[in-house]
């Protein structure tokens, strides 16, 4: 290949710059990070030499300039990403998921160092207008923001693109609200009574009374339970997903340390423990079902099999429905209002439990421990919420005796 120390048009070349034969010019250079000796194409000079100019700032700010660096895709980078993380089989396979079902074909094509800011507004504002909810936009944000943040650690790009980006896109998620204690007192008695769901009043009164997660709720085995020093052991969870194996259950670990704890049991609790025994004895139910080295579950459907996670919402939704038609004919016949249930699920009964334990005023410390919260403030919004509520009660209360003395 011929090579000349001037262009066509007589112009000078600089070190490292050469005209070539098929028109274009090219520049060769030294990546001082790698070693790698490199080179970049252009059409004509003053293009070439914008690109030496972006390459100079580059090594200049320490940023890496090998080709294969720069082609990176936004893919490429969260799969590299994730190859640094230690995480629960469970949690890689939910990262990985809502990579490809949200990101992989949206903006996941993008070149790392061609992302900027509004490409990730526009992607966020895309999820907000298709009605997604402002918790699951964060938790994209959140695989999106370290995964370039590594991007910026390593020298691929300056700046992290998906900083200050999340603002307030989304829906806002509906509050999810404690039963009122009429409404526990209702639903409780109504389970009490009824010749369908009476076999799970035991369970009810157990997630009432311990605050448990729906996954270590249906996790537990009688090995976890102890009657005697009345404590019930939680140092895992049941869950049913696909870990590349196929959906079928899983006993996972939980995400954080707080997780893992002994609660201790009231004697309401320890007794509908010890119901519940009875009637798996009545039923019969097969205890050699195991998952993982887990068998002996506590709660199980007729087979033995344990409870499916939306097995228990299920349970709920037909109980409130069943009273609350119940509930519309006897308000007919007493020729009322009907007083109906809200529907509501196993999280709502254990923010129910937690609502609960608060109004007894049970000391933050231990409430937070009980529920297995990793960060207190989680605990402190229910005491928060509390305390409006009975702020507001005592003034409407004042306002009555204001009303009535005057």
């Amino acid at each position: 290949m011929a090579i000349s120390r001037k262009d066509p048009k007589g112009r000078k070349l600089r070190e490292g710059e050469n005209w070539r034969n098929d028109g274009r010019y090219s520049y060769r250079y030294t990546d001082v990070r790698t070693g790698k000796r490199l080179t970049v194409y252009a059409q004509d000079l003053p293009e070439l030499r914008e690109k030496e100019k972006q390459i100079a700032k580059d090594m200049e700010d320490n940023i890496l300039t090998d080709g294969a660096i720069k082609k990176m895709t936004l893919n490429t980078l969260f799969e590299r990403y994730m190859e640094t993380r230690e995480l629960a089989d469970t949690t890689r396979v939910s990262y990985v998921r809502a990579w490809e079902n949200r990101v992989k074909d949206e903006i996941g094509n993008i070149k790392v160092v061609q992302l900027l800011p509004s490409h990730i507004k526009a992607y966020y504002a895309k999820l907000s207008k298709a009605g997604y909810a402002y918790s699951t936009i964060k938790y994209i944000h959140n695989l999106l923001y370290p995964a370039l943040e590594m991007a910026v650690d390593d020298d691929i790009i300056r700046k992290n693109p998906a900083k200050s980006s999340i603002s307030d896109y989304g829906k806002t998620a509906e509050e999810k609200e404690a039963l009122t204690v009429s409404q526990q007192e209702k639903f409780m008695e109504f389970v009490k009574q009824s010749n369908v769901y009476n076999t799970y009043y035991p369970m009810f009164t157990i997630m009432i009374g311990t605050g448990l997660r729906c996954g270590e709720l249906i996790g537990l085995t009688w090995k976890d339970i102890n009657i005697k020093a009345k404590t019930v052991n939680v140092d895992h969870q049941l869950i049913y997903k696909n870990l590349g194996d196929g959906c079928k259950f899983h006993i996972s670990t939980p995400k954080t340390e707080s997780g893992i704890r002994i609660i201790p049991m009231t004697q309401e609790v320890a007794k509908a423990f010890e119901e519940q025994r009875k009637i798996n004895f009545m039923l019969a139910k097969d205890k050699s079902i195991e998952v993982d080295g887990y068998s002996g579950f506590v709660f199980t459907a007729k087979s033995g099999r344990p409870l499916m996670p939306n097995g228990v919402n299920s349970v709920l939704y037909n109980i409130v429905d069943a009273y609350n038609k119940t509930e519309v004919e006897r308000a007919k016949k007493e020729h009322r209002k009907a007083e109906l249930l809200p529907k509501f699920s196993a999280h709502v009964m254990r923010h129910t439990a937690c609502t609960r334990m608060a109004e007894c005023r049970m000391d933050v410390k231990v409430l937070q421990y009980i529920m297995g919260h990793a960060h207190i403030d989680v605990t402190m919004e229910v005491y928060n919420h509390i305390g409006e509520l009975t702020r507001i009660e005592n003034e409407i209360a004042r306002l009555d005796s204001m009303v009535l003395n005057s």
